[in-house]
């Protein structure tokens, strides 16, 4: 599930330097200072440190047997950031996905098993729980709403200030995955910081504004070309689901869900590719296939597509889609499933 503009996943560890991307930007050089490192002292009280800490390492095992197992990897590795007192963390949703096996390291190298405690398809948020109270105090949330271009935030992996990053915010815009996801409002950061799945996103004060979920090829847009960078999923869009999804509950009503990738292509929506045994396999529709309506409705976006789709009714509902291969133009109907038991995820506290 991953192309040279949009990878998911990358615990890397190599960063670049601000400077180097810098010229579309050419007032903020100077203005952008880099991550103080605060002495010993500093340390005990200073929010941005103490949040630092509160950054740990998710390590996640998941069956060969998986369905994201081809896609996403058997192995799995990132970061999360601690919320509660009790253990809770938050993290992106694809490291744990399907996985049996989730541990946690925290600051000092303490290993914790966890638990999944949740995955919001919608939003793309993971929780997990930890066996035993960690001993990092817990970030408290910002404000992601108040993001705009331009603002200084602060990037970190677990590993403290050594990870930590000072980078700029490029965009506040709509996205869509082809996996059948679509972020409103969505963080867009750069210069790029490699390892970002699940990484935290601060401010200043400490406070967590967004979790690492992308690399993407244009963080920034504008007349002179694009500049690569991350795509952040905001936390506002957690707060509202923290409190039932921490208990394993579902958060509204699923989303019906067809098992193919859309990817827009010049003059159209092309499928790149069809999950096994998913609704759009059963149907009969390939790689290569081209989507002209939903439900008897013209679509050349993917997130009108999804809008579409989704607005069809819950999983089960059947859906027609338009489609041309190859010339010839006809009607196939999905009945559409819910995505999490297509997966088996089974989750709770």
């Amino acid at each position: 599930m991953a192309d040279e503009d949009t990878d998911r996943g990358g615990l890397s560890g190599r960063t670049l330097a601000m400077a180097s991307l810098m010229p579309v930007f050419p007032d903020e050089p100077e203005q952008v200072p880099p991550l103080r490192e605060p002495g010993p002292r500093i340390v005990t009280i200073d929010p941005l440190a103490r949040a630092l800490r509160a950054v740990v390492l998710v390590k996640a095992n998941v069956p060969k047997t998986a369905r994201t197992a081809e896609t996403l990897g058997t192995e799995r590795g990132g970061h999360g950031v601690i919320v509660d007192a009790e253990g809770l963390v938050v993290t992106v949703g694809y490291l744990v996905m399907e996985a049996t096996e989730v541990e946690v390291i925290d600051s000092g190298g303490r290993t914790l098993p966890a638990k999944v405690v949740a995955y919001d398809f919608a939003t793309g948020f993971g929780l997990l729980r930890t066996t035993q109270p960690p001993r990092a105090r817990p970030v408290t949330f910002g404000d992601s709403n108040r993001l705009k271009y331009k603002d200084q935030v602060i990037i970190a992996g677990h590993g403290g200030a050594k990870t930590a990053r000072r980078v700029l915010v490029t965009d506040r815009r709509d996205f869509a995955g082809y996996w059948e996801y679509l972020l409103d409002n969505g963080i867009f950061t750069s210069p790029p910081y490699d390892s970002f799945g699940g990484a935290a996103l601060l401010n200043d004060h400490g406070q967590l504004l967004g979790i690492g979920s992308l690399q993407v090829g244009d963080a920034w847009r504008g007349p002179s070309g694009t500049l690569p960078g991350n795509m952040f999923i905001p936390i506002d869009r957690l707060k509202p689901l923290i409190e039932a999804l921490r208990e394993g509950r579902q958060v509204g009503t699923p989303r019906p869900w067809l098992g193919l990738y859309a990817q827009q292509v010049p003059g159209e929506l092309a499928i790149a590719y069809v999950s096994s045994d998913g609704p759009a396999e059963r149907a009969g529709l390939r790689r290569g296939d081209s989507i002209k309506t939903v439900g008897g409705e013209a679509v050349d976006e993917v997130s009108d597509f999804y809008r579409k789709v989704w607005a069809a009714g819950p999983p089960g509902t059947r859906i027609v889609l338009g489609i041309e291969r190859e010339g010839d133009e006809f009607d196939v109907t999905l009945r559409s499933v819910d995505r999490m038991q297509y997966l088996r995820i089974e989750t709770g506290s």
